[in-house]
């Protein structure tokens, strides 16, 4: 498979793909136009702040499965379109968060202090102290808005260095606030008029985008300094730029803006960029450097390409673009597994196609609120059993409507005798309902308990030959010959019986779990032994 990478990444992380077998190639300092034209052929696509994977690009995306943003934000993704297009998309949502907060810290003590401008001043052989005399930050008030993970850290940092800290984000509960010792704005309005500094730490969304313009620049206290480490567009541009001009606005530092330039091209290469804020006074401007750490940097780059490979091989990743669900990877990971095993063995075992799938959850697993994305696994498995190789946790619920396939999920806290059951009941178009049932015994133990009516207890291993025979003396033992002669290993032998409609001929059903692979030349071996009635190869990994 192979790995587009458009904006740089540690190079260990690109060194990490390519030990797993990618084809990589960084395909550094292009335009967009370039990467939209250069998309063609690519598994999988990483990126940082500036592609943007559009529509455009999507479209001429012919294999794509997968985007990586290594960092937090994704205003550069489209994910309404990668969702249309079945790919999933992923992120970082935590790994350059320290970064990005020391960042906003960094800006705060330069523009009270006007670090810079005496910076440039001494550089310039002027050393007159008095013009750069700054402000101490101790004592004045952090207006935040935004109390997210990297706000979090911004007010933690700067209560540290003695401001008062206040914030505004409505949709952090008052429990963060009391924690943090932050007092709770209920306005934008209140945070305006009280603060010295006001820093930014929200997404881009059409709610936030201008959220600090000209009618919230004038509310705030004559001098005030603003710093924007978050997103471009946040602050209007051209606002800010007038207000820094007649003073209302004392000092700005901004790391973003709404219309970014490329961050690989050559001074020489980037004359056509412009931007008002590049001509403000006492505006203070770093190139998108909030993730810029090397610690940062390892972190996002092999975040995202562990992410971007478990993706391509089809491991169940948070991706931003799938349901959500309660806990840990961990811990839902395995019922996604069996799930999926669950709905691989149906056309493997059955040739009838089906109208109707019903999953149901019995006991604890009833109580998780992330049941979703267990069905979309039952989901896949169904999908791939049917030869559709390119399904995904992104598409397969459109794809299994596509096969006017209805899947219903519900749920049960009653329990039998498991405390988590999967329940799976399929509708077959002749009219019969064929049942599978299975349970996790620890994070390595998946459990078919029952299989088309046959009652059982079988871990399943990578291959399992399903055998349905006549309960006579003698079927177990030509079948462990048969397989002993061809130098298979047997992992694991359960055979379930049931009564066939009352009547006296007893039939069982056998999952064998084998280590080696089976041909069909043994398949017809084993067939052909009397008291087997049919043979199915289940292959699961």
């Amino acid at each position: 498979m192979k790995v587009l990478i458009t904006e740089s990444i540690a190079e260990e992380s690109v060194q990490y793909l390519k030990d797993e077998g990618y084809e990589v190639e960084e395909y550094l300092g292009h335009s967009q136009e370039e990467i939209e034209q250069h998309i063609k052929g690519f598994d999988a696509l990483i990126v940082r702040s500036a592609t943007k994977v559009s529509p455009a690009l999507l479209n001429n995306a012919d294999c794509l499965k997968a985007v990586g943003r290594a960092g937090t934000g994704i205003d550069n993704i489209d994910v309404a379109s990668c969702t249309e297009h079945g790919v999933i998309a992923l992120n970082t949502p935590t790994a350059n968060n320290t970064a990005a907060g020391e960042l906003a810290v960094g800006h705060a003590f330069s523009i009270f202090r006007n670090i810079c401008e005496a910076n440039e001043g001494v550089h310039n052989h002027d050393f007159r102290r008095g013009n750069w005399v700054g402000y101490e930050l101790e004592g004045k008030t952090v207006g935040i808005i935004g109390l997210g993970r990297i706000g979090s850290i911004v007010a933690r940092k700067l209560k540290g260095v003695g401001m008062n800290a206040i914030a505004y984000d409505p949709y952090i509960p008052a429990e963060k606030f009391e924690k943090l010792g932050v007092k709770r704005c209920q306005t934008l309005d209140e945070l305006l008029a009280e603060s010295d500094l006001i820093t930014l730490h929200t997404p881009k969304t059409k709610e936030t985008y201008n959220i600090i313009a000209k009618e919230q620049l004038y509310k705030c206290k004559r001098g005030v300094r603003i710093v924007n480490a978050a997103r471009g567009g946040l602050v209007n541009e051209q606002d800010l730029a007038d207000a820094l001009a007649d003073g209302q606005v004392a000092a700005a530092a901004i790391d973003v803006f709404d219309k970014e330039p490329s961050y690989n091209k050559k001074p020489e290469d980037q004359q056509e960029f412009d931007n008002v804020l590049l001509h403000a006074p006492h505006c203070y401007i770093t190139p998108h450097l909030g993730a810029s750490t090397v610690e940062a940097t390892a972190k996002v780059g092999q975040g995202i390409v562990e992410l971007v490979s478990g993706a391509l091989k089809g491991d169940l990743v948070a991706a931003i673009n799938m349901p959500s669900f309660s806990g840990s990877i961990d811990e839902i990971k395995p019922y996604c597994s069996l799930a999926q095993k669950i709905g691989l063995m149906y056309y493997q075992a059955e040739a009838t196609p089906i109208k109707k799938v019903e999953v149901r959850y019995r006991g604890e697993l009833a109580e998780n609120s992330g049941t979703g994305i267990i069905t979309l696994s039952l989901v896949m498995g169904l999908l791939k059993g049917m030869g559709n190789d390119h399904v995904s946790y992104v598409n397969a619920q459109e794809s299994i409507n596509e096969c006017g396939i209805e899947v219903v999920e519900t749920k049960t806290d009653s329990i039998q005798k498991y405390n988590n059951l999967i329940n799976v009941k399929f509708f077959t178009e002749d009219g019969r309902e064929l049942k599978i049932n299975g349970t996790v015994f620890g994070p390595d133990t998946e459990v078919i308990v029952s299989f088309f009516g046959y009652e059982m207890n079988c871990p399943l291993s990578s291959t399992v030959l399903a055998i349905k025979n006549n309960d006579v003396p003698g079927v177990i033992g030509r079948i462990a010959t048969i397989l002993g002669k061809h130098n298979i290993n047997i992992c694991s032998m359960h055979w379930g019986r049931k009564n066939q409609d009352g009547s006296d001929n007893q039939h069982a059903q056998a999952f064998v779990a084998v280590e080696q692979p089976v041909t069909q030349k043994i398949m017809d071996e084993i067939a052909a032994a009397e008291g087997v009635l049919r043979v199915s190869l289940l292959e699961l990994d």
